[in-house]
C-alpha cells in the first residue's frame, strides 16, 4: 500500500512538471508583454516631463546632447532690451549705416580702461560692400606682462535687411580661426600690437589692415599696413612703402629718417587705380609734424611710388565698406505705442503657446496608445500561435506538425489581408459617400 501511494506521488511530481515545463512559454510571452509595455509607459511619461528640457536625463541623453553643434548654422535673435516694469519710457536707439572709411584712415582702435577690466573685448567691425560678411578685431590684454593683442575674425552675414544682418552679427557665428593675427609674445613689458582694418576694395576681395606697435609707457613705435586677400587666404606685408620712404629722404633730402621718430597713415584704395594703396607719411621733430608726402603701394607691396609733397592735396580714395552708426532713438509715442502692442501680442502668443501645448500632450499621447494597440495586438496573436501549436502537437509530430502550423499561420495572414481589404473598402465608400456631398453643395 506505502509503495503504490509513493509511486502516485512520484507520478504527480512529474505531471506538475511537465505542466510547468510545457506552460514556461506562455509566461515568457506574458513577461515580455509587460516589459514592452512598460517600457511604453515610461517612453510616453518622458516625452510630457520633458517637454520643456531639463537637467535630468540618462547617460546617453545626456552624451547626445553634449555632441558637437556647429555654431554657424545656429540662429540666434536679435537681443532685445529688457524694459525695467517702474519706467514707463526707455530711450531705444535707431541706427544707420554710413561708410566706414570716412574720412579716408581716421579707424583707429580705442584702447580704455574697459579692455583693462575685461582683459578681451570686440572692436568696431566693417562690413563688405555687398554685406556679405563683417570683419572685425578681437583684442586681448594679458595683465602679467601689461601686453595687448588681436586678432582679426570674420563673421558670415545672413538675412535680407543689411540693417538687421548686421545687428545678427553674432561672434558665436564667425568663422573658427583668425585671417590674421599679431605676435602673442609677451616678453616686452606694455607692448601693444593691435590690427584695424581701414577698408574693403571695390570687389570686396580684399581688405586694408594696418597694424600698431608701440607701448602703453612711450605710444606708437611704428605702423604697418597688409592687405588680406579673400581668394587667396594670402596676407600681403606692405612694408615695402616705409623703406621707400626712409630711402627717399635720404637719398634726396639728406635726412636720415631711422634717427628720427616719424610713422605712416594708410588712407585706402586709389580711387583711379583699384589696385594700389595710398599712405600718407609724417616726422615728429618738433611741436608740429612735418609732412613727408603722400605714397601708394601695389596690393602685392612691390612698387613703391611718390604722389605728392602738397599736404593740401590728399590723395583721392575709395570708400567701400560699411559700418552701423547710431541715430537717435525712437519717440516716446513710439515706445509707448510698441508697449501695448507688444502687451497684447504677448497674451496671443500666450494662449497659442498653451494650446501648443495641450497638442503636443495629445500627440504623446494618440502615439502612446497607437502603439500600445499595435503591442496589444502583438501579444494576442502570439499567445493565440503559442496556444495553437500546443493543440496541434497533441494530435502530430515531426513533419507534420511544422506543416500543419505554417498552414495554420498562412491561413492567418491571408485572413488579415481579407480583414485589411474590407476595411480600406469602407474607407472609400464613406470617401465617394462625402465626394458626392461635396459635388451637390457645389451644384
Amino acid at each position: 500500500m506505502l509503495k503504490r501511494c509513493f509511486l502516485l506521488l512520484i507520478c504527480l511530481f512529474f505531471c506538475s512538471i511537465c505542466v510547468l515545463a510545457s506552460d514556461y512559454r506562455s509566461r515568457e510571452i506574458k513577461y515580455q508583454y509587460g516589459v514592452l509595455k512598460n517600457d511604453l509607459k515610461n517612453e510616453r511619461n518622458s516625452k510630457i516631463l520633458n517637454r520643456t528640457p531639463s537637467g535630468y536625463m540618462t547617460v546617453e541623453e545626456y552624451e547626445k546632447a553634449s555632441e558637437y553643434k556647429d555654431k554657424t548654422q545656429t540662429d540666434f535673435p536679435i537681443p532685445q532690451l529688457d524694459l525695467p516694469s517702474d519706467f514707463k519710457y526707455v530711450p531705444q536707439p535707431l541706427y544707420k549705416i554710413v561708410r566706414y572709411n570716412n574720412p579716408p584712415g581716421r579707424a583707429e582702435l580705442t584702447l580704455g580702461k574697459r579692455l583693462f577690466a575685461l582683459r578681451q573685448i570686440n572692436a568696431q567691425g566693417i562690413t563688405s560692400p555687398d554685406f556679405s560678411l563683417l570683419v572685425y578685431p578681437a583684442v586681448y590684454y594679458y595683465p602679467d606682462s601689461a601686453a595687448v593683442a588681436t586678432d582679426l575674425f570674420v563673421i558670415p552675414l545672413e538675412g535680407e535687411n543689411n540693417i538687421a544682418k548686421m545687428l545678427r552679427a553674432n561672434v558665436a557665428k564667425k568663422n573658427p580661426e583668425p585671417i590674421m593675427s599679431t605676435d602673442k609674445t609677451i616678453n616686452s613689458y606694455a607692448a601693444f600690437r593691435t590690427l584695424t582694418p581701414v577698408d574693403f576694395s571695390e570687389d570686396g576681395k580684399k581688405l586694408l589692415v594696418k597694424e600698431k606697435l608701440g607701448s602703453s609707457e612711450d605710444g606708437i613705435w611704428e605702423t604697418k599696413i597688409y592687405i588680406y586677400d579673400f581668394d587667396t587666404k594670402l596676407t600681403y606685408d606692405l612694408s615695402d612703402v616705409r623703406g621707400a620712404v626712409v630711402y627717399f629722404w635720404k637719398e634726396y633730402m639728406k635726412v636720415n629718417l631711422d634717427a628720427k621718430r616719424w610713422d605712416i597713415y594708410p588712407l585706402g584704395f586709389l580711387r583711379e587705380d583699384v589696385d594700389r594703396v595710398a599712405v600718407q607719411a609724417y616726422a615728429y621733430t618738433g611741436e608740429t609734424p612735418i609732412y613727408l608726402g603722400a605714397w601708394s603701394i601695389d596690393i602685392k607691396g612691390n612698387q613703391s611710388q611718390l604722389i605728392s609733397f602738397d599736404k593740401d592735396a590728399v590723395p583721392a580714395v575709395s570708400s567701400n565698406g560699411f559700418k552701423l552708426l547710431k541715430d537717435g532713438a525712437k519717440e516716446y509715442q513710439t515706445v509707448v505705442s510698441q508697449e501695448k502692442y507688444l502687451k497684447q501680442q504677448s497674451k496671443v502668443l500666450i494662449k497659442q503657446s498653451k494650446n501648443a501645448d495641450k497638442e503636443l500632450v495629445k500627440s504623446i499621447n494618440d502615439e502612446y496608445k497607437y502603439k500600445l494597440k499595435d503591442l496589444d495586438a502583438d501579444y494576442k496573436d502570439d499567445y493565440k500561435n503559442y496556444k495553437k501549436l500546443r493543440s496541434l502537437s497533441g494530435s502530430t509530430s515531426g513533419t507534420e506538425l511544422e506543416a500543419a502550423y505554417n498552414q495554420y499561420l498562412l491561413d492567418q495572414a491571408n485572413k488579415d489581408i481579407e480583414k485589411t481589404n474590407k476595411q480600406i473598402e469602407k474607407q472609400q465608400k464613406k470617401i465617394d459617400k462625402l465626394d458626392e456631398k461635396i459635388k451637390k453643395m457645389e451644384n
